[in-house]
């Protein structure tokens, strides 16, 4: 058995701090009942979709509309998700669908 790893323990401690204070923070700095900036508000309002959208371009920045498979699983994939999310309006369900499908595309059908 080896002996205690120090720095391990500490890394783990100062993840955990920081993570703390990550989610803290916003309590701290918008608490007390004052309004909410409207700058805070704006973005609120317009990341999540950014980020949607950010996440769709890394998701299909490598398929080749011209390379074998024509981009068809992640097309589909892509479709099923959309699919998913409007007749369940479950996030998790239509991102677990979503990377099912194209697992299943990508080792089944198109590998």
């Amino acid at each position: 058995m080896q002996g205690f790893d120090f720095h391990a323990a500490a890394l783990v401690a100062v993840i955990a701090a920081v993570t703390a204070l990550l989610r803290f923070a916003p309590f701290a700095v918008f608490g007390g009942g004052r309004p909410t900036p409207r700058y805070i508000l704006y973005l609120g309002r317009v990341l999540p979709c950014a980020i949607m959208a950010m996440l769709v371009v890394y998701c299909l920045r490598g398929a080749d509309p011209l390379g074998p498979t024509h981009a068809l699983p992640e097309l589909l994939a892509g479709a099923a998700v959309v699919g998913l999310h409007l007749w369940r309006k479950n996030t998790l369900l239509s991102i677990a669908g979503g990377t099912a499908l194209y697992m299943v595309l990508v080792q089944a059908v198109f590998g």
